[in-house]
């Protein structure tokens, strides 16, 4: 008997893949898988640890209270009036921290799961999306822990505070998308150049770190531009900036809003979304040759 020409499969497995290619058809086939590794990635961060999930909440406290010591009642840096420079900080690195960890834990992808990656098939994505996902749990405690501290300066202390939300919070998930997306995005790109030149793994670390501190993290957009006018372009052109200014404006009423910023920010974050993209399936082919 003739074997039939044409047959019709469920899934094709080919390194012909298209330049971008997010396939979400797939990825929902693969949703159990997705969350397999969203649990791991939560349990085994601080498995056989004294401390375990307190850590979502000590490592922004003390970070807070060291910005606040130093760059605010040492170097007199201003937050603004009315606003608790321990809130003001808190507001900077919870939303930092979100961006900064799913940069650095999606930027050795190739490495970390290269065992799995040569063994079995699955949309190599998940795994980015994966770690994109479970911080935000971490984002969400976080972000509790600030509303909590929001709510006791605000409402139980003696002093009064003029920080208070904006209407501009109807933009708040978003903003949260657009911080994902940037760390989603720079994170394939530095995962796909690691894969190929090892050495720059060890500059992530470092990098991440001058490129907090230059993104209005500990002080105002607004003192940078008054302090170094000639290199304030490097600070307000950095989306990072925007999605801070634009988070304590929203939380806090400190800052300025426009239409504008929120455009510029969304733009910046698919743009690089797409590129890490594109260089994330260009590398996934070959990259159990050299890895």
């Amino acid at each position: 008997m003739a074997a039939q020409k044409s047959e019709d499969w469920l899934y094709t497995i080919s390194s012909k893949n298209k330049l971008i290619d997010l396939n979400f058809k797939e990825i929902w086939y693969y949703r159990d898988l997705l969350l397999l590794f969203v649990k791991r990635d939560i349990i085994t961060v601080y498995k056989q640890t004294i401390l375990g999930p307190l850590w979502y909440f000590i490592q922004p406290l003390f970070t807070s209270v060291i910005f606040t010591l130093i760059f605010n009642n040492l170097a007199g840096i201003p937050t603004g009036e009315g606003i608790p420079s321990f809130l003001f900080n808190l507001a900077g690195i919870t939303s930092w921290n979100y961006f900064g960890t799913c940069l650095v834990d999606t930027s050795d992808t190739f490495k970390k799961n290269q065992a799995i990656f040569g063994k079995v098939y699955f949309p190599r994505v998940i795994t980015p999306l994966s770690v994109v996902v479970s911080n935000l749990l971490k984002f969400g405690i976080q972000l509790l822990v600030f509303i909590g501290f929001y709510i006791y300066f605000v409402f139980f202390t003696s002093k009064a505070y003029a920080a208070s939300p904006t209407t501009a919070m109807i933009g708040f998930p978003l903003l949260i998308v657009f911080m994902g997306l940037l760390g989603l995005g720079l994170g394939m790109i530095i995962s796909s150049l690691t894969n190929k030149y090892r050495d720059l793994k060890f500059l992530v670390g470092f990098g991440v770190q001058l490129l907090m501190y230059g993104s209005a993290v500990m002080y105002p957009l607004s003192y940078f531009e008054e302090k170094l006018p000639e290199y304030s372009w490097l600070v307000k052109y950095n989306p990072m900036t925007t999605v801070i200014e634009l988070f304590r404006y929203m939380t806090l009423g400190v800052g300025e809003f426009s239409i504008f910023q929120f455009g510029y920010v969304a733009v910046v974050s698919l743009i690089i979304f797409l590129f890490g993209l594109i260089i994330f399936n260009k590398t996934e082919k070959s990259f159990i040759d050299t890895v």
